[in-house]
């Protein structure tokens, strides 16, 4: 579906609920137990008959049920005394008749006979837009893997997912408009929460990572992004538990007054941490789901040729062996091809030569591939790249030479955690090609996951800027919801 189709289906669902109510939900029943020696006779019920009329007034299996209609908007106390001569009543709500006609009981947005169909239509719509997110996810996969965007898709597939499981819970155990309402603002705490032993310990992992990453790579900004990552999601969780833990015991601000602004400002800040961090974790999680599955996928098996980006060789020309793994793992894809499907490809070994190398590395992967027992006509060797942007370019040109300007089935094999990144860089330049990942030390994983992640964060501004939008909106809605059901 359309983002105008999902706008129009939110606005119908919103007016569908409206209408239900004001039929279904002019009628209340409030149930008072029944003393065994009285009956449905023995109680007196005082309330405005100009704002609500009894209906009937019956008892069953030691239950008095008093059924009341709308007449008009407004509120009206319900007070039921048993007996004649008892002066103080043994049930007393409040009633509240809406301009709908939809009347609620205790508070403003409290129960109402069908109130049951907001969760209902809410549980809908989240599946919904998970529903159309999920086919988008999928058809950009199958466009272009190797995009931002598909991060992001991914990232809000896991919170639509969160929310979804949280208006469940909340139909399950309804208790009233309000109820439901907090429900669903509570959901992205409750997902922050419980996300928070996972951030903890992704945080001690990506420290020890990064202390060894320091050590071989040095210390600088970017190989510590993963400890400052770690340690602000755990302290963005923990902030909004310690501010109330505060406001609770000070007496600087009165949190405790249901009609002053000190609870609801309280509830803002909370739920604005809550769900801004809830929203970042679940774009972290997407980020490493979708690391691991660009670094786990198998191309398909109908490649021409198979590139295989250069890295550092040693001094002596031979490979080091994280470029011997890429070699290795493109060498196991040509033999799983063939026997597949008895299709050979041709290798494309890409690299130049460094100042500290004594030949290119294009030529070192080239001298390896034939002690692996490859054929020299099945390698296509550039030599004159620089980095992994000019790897693609200039083998893809070289590709090109070769088949007169046709286009060609393309892969191209590379560390486990430099898939993705070497697969955007492809697709800048309009080359399209499936990666394939060897396997690495685990500590460059870690430190790639949070390398991906701010630049999702920062490539998809825009996006985030609108999805947190939406997501406070709504948020800051619900609390006006619980404000107005204090005050009415």
């Amino acid at each position: 579906m359309s983002r105008k189709q999902l706008i129009l289906l939110g606005i119908a669902l919103v007016l569908l609920c409206l209408v239900w109510l004001a039929v279904v939900g002019r009628t209340y029943t409030l149930e008072v137990p029944l003393d065994a020696n009285y009956s449905a006779d023995n109680f007196t019920v005082g309330y405005d008959d100009a704002i609500v009329r009894l209906r009937s007034q019956t008892s069953e299996d030691g239950v008095l049920r008093l059924t009341f209609q709308a007449q008009k908007p407004g509120k009206t106390g319900v007070d039921v005394f048993q007996g004649i001569e008892v002066s103080y009543p043994i049930l007393y709500d409040m009633l509240y008749v809406h301009p709908t006609g939809a009347i609620t009981a205790n508070t403003y947005f409290g129960e109402c006979t069908g109130g049951y169909v907001i969760p209902i239509a809410a549980a809908l719509y989240a599946a919904l837009l998970f529903v159309s997110l999920l086919r988008r996810y999928r058809a950009d996969m199958r466009e272009n893997m190797y995009r931002y965007q598909n991060v992001v898709e991914l990232g809000v597939l896991v919170f639509l997912a969160a929310v979804l499981i949280g208006h469940i819970q909340t139909l399950l155990s309804f208790h009233g408009l309000l109820g439901a309402a907090r429900g669903a603002m509570e959901s992205a705490s409750l997902l922050s929460m419980l996300m928070l032993p996972v951030a903890f310990v992704l945080s001690i992992l990506i420290t020890i990572s990064n202390i060894q990453l320091m050590r071989r790579e040095g210390r600088t900004w970017r190989n510590m992004l993963g400890c400052i990552l770690g340690a602000l999601l755990c302290f963005s969780t923990l902030v909004p538990t310690f501010l109330g833990e505060f406001l609770q015991r000070t007496t600087l601000v009165d949190v405790h007054n249901e009609r002053g602004a000190g609870m609801y400002v309280e509830m803002i800040v909370e739920h604005t941490i809550y769900s801004v961090v809830a929203y970042l974790e679940c774009i972290l999680i997407g980020t490493v789901l979708f690391c691991i599955k660009s670094a786990r996928h198998i191309p398909a098996f109908d490649k021409d040729y198979l590139l295989i980006l250069g890295s550092q060789i040693r001094k002596d020309g031979t490979l080091p062996p994280i470029l011997r793994a890429r070699v290795d793992r493109a060498v196991e894809f040509s033999e799983m091809q063939r026997e597949a499907t008895g299709k050979e490809l041709i290798f494309v070994p890409s690299g130049g030569q460094g100042s500290n190398e004594v030949i290119s590395e294009g030529e070192a992967m080239r001298r390896y591939l034939i002690e692996r027992g490859i054929p020299e006509d099945r390698i296509l060797p550039e030599t004159e790249s620089k980095n992994t942007y000019e790897n693609l370019k200039n083998s893809a040109a070289l590709i090109r030479a070769r088949e007169g300007g046709k286009d060609a089935n393309l892969a191209f094999s590379t560390t486990n955690y430099h898939v993705f990144r070497a697969g955007m860089l492809a697709a800048e330049q309009g080359i399209r090609a499936e990666g394939i990942g060897s396997p690495t030390k685990r500590y460059f994983w870690l430190n790639a996951f949070v390398r991906e992640y701010i630049a999702t964060l920062y490539s998809e501004r825009r996006v985030h800027i609108r999805l947190l939008a939406a997501l406070l909106l709504l948020t800051y809605v619900t609390i006006g919801i619980v404000y107005l059901s204090n005050i009415m």
